[in-house]
């Protein structure tokens, strides 16, 4: 049983992260976490090299993948393919749980290297 609580909960300028499953909280194979995301916001351009599952369950995104954009909203998923570059833009206060392979690293465009996401490990 995984109980979240402060330390599990990461703010960015972009969104808030609430990590549930993961390696340091007992999932041996998958994170799994929670966004939250203002409407308005769009994140930066970025990688993630593991395929990710987001299911939104509140508002809607905007999703350019591989030069591809379309738009899901609340009770719709989106599979995101590794190592393909994504941007995500808020079309209004939106809610997503995100599921992903536990050793997943992003990398961003115009930086050094990949790491892995805080609140996935």
């Amino acid at each position: 049983m995984i109980t979240t609580s402060p330390e599990h909960v990461i703010t960015t300028p972009n969104a808030t992260m609430t990590g549930f499953a993961s390696p340091s909280r007992g999932s041996a194979e998958l994170s799994t976490w929670r966004a939250e995301i203002p409407a308005g916001v769009t994140g930066p351009e970025h990688s993630v090299s593991r395929e990710q599952v987001w299911t939104v369950t509140a508002g809607a995104l905007e999703i350019t993948c591989g030069g591809r954009t379309g738009k899901a909203a609340a009770g719709q998923a989106v599979v995101l393919p590794p190592d393909v570059l994504r941007r995500v833009h808020a079309l209004e206060d939106t809610e997503v749980y995100v599921a992903m392979r536990a050793d997943g690293l992003v990398s961003v465009p115009g930086t050094e290297g990949a790491r892995p996401l805080p609140w996935a490990v």
